[in-house]
């Protein structure tokens, strides 16, 4: 695909939309990048970072293998996202803290609109496409379920090596967010702490890790969406729809622990209606706010795919 300055400045946009979804527990940038139209460029861009490819950097140069593996393409996509973590992840964190149900509320219909989007692009429907959504639906609801790890404050490189290895994994995929398989492997602070405190040993050995697994899955990926792809993208739907019982907005927490940076962190949680939060909690459930948030956020998701479909359309003349 041909593309000037100013297709790859939007490509860097898509990227800083995908990296502010990643920093969120719960929301994925893949599923930014499947309503963007790169999601499957981009896994076949990764998946082009191999052996072979590398063959062609040592025989034909540096020019020839930056754009067998559509190098700018990456480049302007890892520029974004790494903008958007940067800057973004200290305002998330705060947002969350202060106004969770807005903004658990904001996800909750992103994530919505973001299923339904991705439903569309199956293009026949039968009993195996909808028996991936069913198991999508189960693992996503499974993992979501799952009590959190302790965080940890001097984990071992090891670790923190495979924790990049399958946050990434999760990062790609719609539906299941990196930073919160981070979160469930109690290295979620740890990880925005080293980021922002710019630790360059636990971030090298996180990145070395997420390169690593990123090339790994997205060959898996790949193959997938050639051989199988509507059962795929079906799995990928019920994914996302699994993953909303991590957003709801309103949650009773039944057990707790204070962890070694005395934040209170969930262990076990059930999610309950505005009524029923208020009558366990005593806390205003906002429930007008919230229903006015999770619509704003079931357009933006519209929004974003009307903008991104008329990017493409003057791209394509």
């Amino acid at each position: 695909m041909s593309r000037n300055i100013k297709d790859y400045l939007i490509v860097s946009f898509k990227g800083i939309a995908m990296g502010a979804a990643d920093v969120v527990p719960g929301v994925s940038g893949g599923t930014i990048a499947f309503i963007s139209g790169i999601y499957e460029e981009l896994i076949e861009s990764l998946k082009s970072i191999n052996l072979h490819n590398v063959k062609v950097l040592f025989k034909d140069g540096l020019k020839a293998f930056w754009k067998s593996i559509n190098g700018t393409f990456l480049l302007s996509l890892v520029v974004g996202i790494g903008i958007s973590i940067i800057s973004l992840a200290k305002l998330l964190g705060f947002l969350l803290d202060e106004f969770p149900i807005f903004i658990w509320s904001f996800f909750f219909g992103l994530i919505v609109a973001s299923t339904i989007y991705v439903a569309f692009q199956i293009k026949k429907w039968n009993y195996k496409i909808i028996l991936s959504i069913i198991i999508g639906t189960a693992i996503a609801y499974i993992i979501t379920a799952l009590a959190p790890a302790s965080e940890s404050t001097n984990p071992a490189y090891l670790y923190i090596f495979f924790c990049g290895m399958v946050a990434i994994c999760a990062m790609i995929l719609p539906g299941i967010s990196g930073s919160f398989i981070l979160l469930l492997m109690g290295q979620y602070k740890f990880i925005l702490s080293a980021i922002s405190g710019i630790k360059l040993a636990y971030i090298a050995t996180f990145g070395i890790g997420a390169v690593i697994g990123l090339i790994s899955f997205s060959n898996i990926l790949s193959w997938l969406l050639r051989k199988f792809h509507d059962i795929t993208v079906a799995f990928l739907a019920g994914f996302m729809i699994g993953s909303l019982n991590k957003v709801w907005p309103w949650k009773h927490t039944l057990l707790s622990h204070t962890n070694q940076f005395a934040e209170i962190i969930p262990i076990k949680q059930e999610n309950v209606f505005p009524q029923g939060f208020y009558e366990l909690t005593g806390k205003d459930p906002q429930t007008l706010y919230a229903i006015l948030m999770a619509i704003t956020g079931f357009l933006v998701i519209f929004l974003l795919q009307s903008a991104f479909n008329r990017v493409q359309s003057e791209e394509s003349i």
